[in-house]
């Protein structure tokens, strides 16, 4: 029996995934244990393994499409088999025909057909959602005609849509075989609109399939002139810049999506694909024309600025809008306050200096904060608690969460037990786990668990600064760590040189009160400040 393939909860805060690569094709022999596709997460790419035996019937996503938590994409069965019913009721499905639409948004979901139309070699077209507010598009003009062969990344239509004037491109190769809703009139997101499919096919029965065909007298559009100038925004698709031919650029979404990420104006960029279409390899290997000399200044006596505004538009990384939707959930739950202490660090250079001749990995100052904080924890078990809504959790283990910033944002691999890890085995952690972080080589038992979390900007020349709590689920508290800053004190009248660190605690009040967390303060203070503590 065919099994469906749908997309894996692959961390803790994941909601969604985007196909970064599929290894495999329909109709190839697939075993158990083979890796199907490359997912980015909001954490890292991974590998997508196969729980089946069988051959590779269906594919409903295409590489670069993000695609929600246990959404069908793909389908794994005996060739010939029959998958379609599989697919048909489920409104997990990730559509195909339509232009990608965002994460929020339902995958269309087609009534029942009265009469079977899995043999019918035709797809429909519907409506997409261009926008998060888009109830109905107007076609403002048809750039084909029924009859016209069309191959997939052909522009079909634009699309009048509340916000601006978008293409519409075309999923599938064949003939257009109808048209629903002719120019200048609108038609509801997920509307038929159109059929594309071998000549000759019954796509009338699709239609009378279909729920939601847009009928040709649908409302005339809007009087105003098209807004084709107005920019779209971040989460819909991106126009294409004119350059070729007929006024448009051939490219592949992936390739628009790369281009937008660096930057790139794909009208410089020449394609390598059928038609002169620029595909991912083209972005990947263009590189930018010498900018141009800008003019001389004016010779009027009164001197006038010159410039061009400009901005562009990035779209969010999976792993940047996890970390928008885990701030948000923690500045919306955990009540939080911050208490700050000065920490002197003379002491705790010197017994480095004396340490690192010894160590095999060099300790660094964040690992002796770790380590302080891993036995300041076990001495506060109050601190190394969470809140669980009607109870609240104290762990006895200790598992330290890293902040560790990398180009698309910021994650936190976990040290475990770090309470119980002596310092150079603690330094060759951190090690090993950063370097995993920055090259995107994270696993999931790599960040999952943490009881508590330390961020160290110390080394940007931040004397201090205050952290919102990490996952207020699993902690209730994170510190941050500043830089070593030398500075002039006085004992006894008399000025005198030292260093100091000054470290700051954000703490969930439903969990730790502040005579806790000063408590806890108190003995890291201690442990830093006579570092021989950390060896016993």
């Amino acid at each position: 029996m065919a099994e469906v393939i749908r997309m894996p909860k692959m961390s803790d805060t994941m909601t969604e995934g985007v196909i970064a690569a599929w290894n495999k094709k329909v109709g190839d022999v697939v075993k158990s244990g083979d890796i199907l596709a490359e997912v980015e997460t909001d954490k890292a790419t991974m590998d997508m393994e196969s729980y089946y035996d069988g051959t590779l019937l269906y594919i409903g996503v295409e590489k670069g499409q993000a695609v929600p938590v246990d959404a069908i994409m793909a389908v794994i069965g005996k060739p010939g088999e029959d998958y379609q019913s599989l697919l048909g009721g489920n409104a997990s499905v990730v559509a195909t025909a339509a232009e990608p639409a965002p994460a929020a948004e339902a995958a269309p979901v087609a009534a029942t057909p009265a009469v079977d139309t899995s043999n019918i070699k035709a797809k429909v077209v519907t409506m997409p959602l261009l926008s998060d507010t888009m109830t109905e598009g107007v076609i403002h003009t048809w750039l084909k005609k029924v009859g016209d062969k069309v191959k997939s990344g052909d522009i079909l239509a634009e699309i009048e849509t509340d916000k601006a004037t978008m293409e519409l491109e075309a999923y599938e190769d064949g003939t257009l075989l109808y048209i629903g809703v002719e120019a200048g009139k609108a038609a509801k997101v997920n509307a038929v609109i159109a059929v594309i499919g071998e000549e000759g096919a019954n796509y009338q029965a699709l239609l009378g399939a279909s729920t939601s065909v847009a009928a040709p007298t649908a409302a005339p559009a809007p009087t105003e002139a098209p807004k084709v100038t107005t920019p779209p925004p971040v989460a819909a698709p991106a126009p294409v810049q004119a350059s070729n031919s007929n006024g448009r650029i051939l490219a592949s979404p992936l390739a628009k999506k790369l281009a937008e990420e660096k930057g790139i104006k794909l009208a410089e960029v020449s394609g390598s694909g059928e038609g002169g279409r620029i595909v991912k390899s083209d972005v990947d290997n263009f590189t930018p024309k010498a900018a141009e000399t800008k003019a001389s200044a004016s010779s009027a006596p009164v001197a006038v600025a010159v410039g061009v505004e400009s901005f562009e538009e990035i779209g969010l990384t999976q792993m940047r809008k996890a970390i928008a939707r885990s701030l948000a959930e923690s500045q919306s739950t955990a009540v939080d306050f911050q208490l700050t202490m000065e920490i002197c660090m003379d002491k705790a250079i010197q017994a480095r200096e004396v340490m690192n001749q010894a160590s095999p990995v060099k300790i660094s100052f964040n690992d002796m904060v770790l380590k302080a904080c891993g036995v300041a924890l076990k001495k506060h078990p109050n601190v190394n608690s969470s809140w669980r809504e009607d109870h609240i959790r104290r762990n006895h283990h200790v598992h330290i969460g890293m902040a560790v910033a990398i180009a698309e944002g910021l994650v936190v691999p976990v040290i475990r037990f770090a309470d119980t890890l002596p310092l150079s085995v603690l330094a060759a952690t951190t090690k090993d786990l950063g370097g995993k972080a920055k090259n995107g080589k994270l696993q999931p038992k790599d960040w999952e668990g943490n009881t508590f979390t330390v961020s160290n900007l110390g080394m940007f020349g931040i004397e201090s600064f205050t952290s919102i709590i990490n996952n207020p689920k699993n902690e209730s508290c994170i510190l941050s760590v500043g830089g070593i800053k030398e500075i002039v004190a006085v004992k006894n009248g008399q000025f005198y040189a030292t260093s100091v660190m000054k470290v700051t605690l954000t703490c969930d009040h439903r969990v730790v009160d502040g005579a806790t967390g000063a408590a806890f303060l108190v003995t890291l203070k201690e442990l830093l400040e006579e570092p021989y503590k950390l060896l016993v």
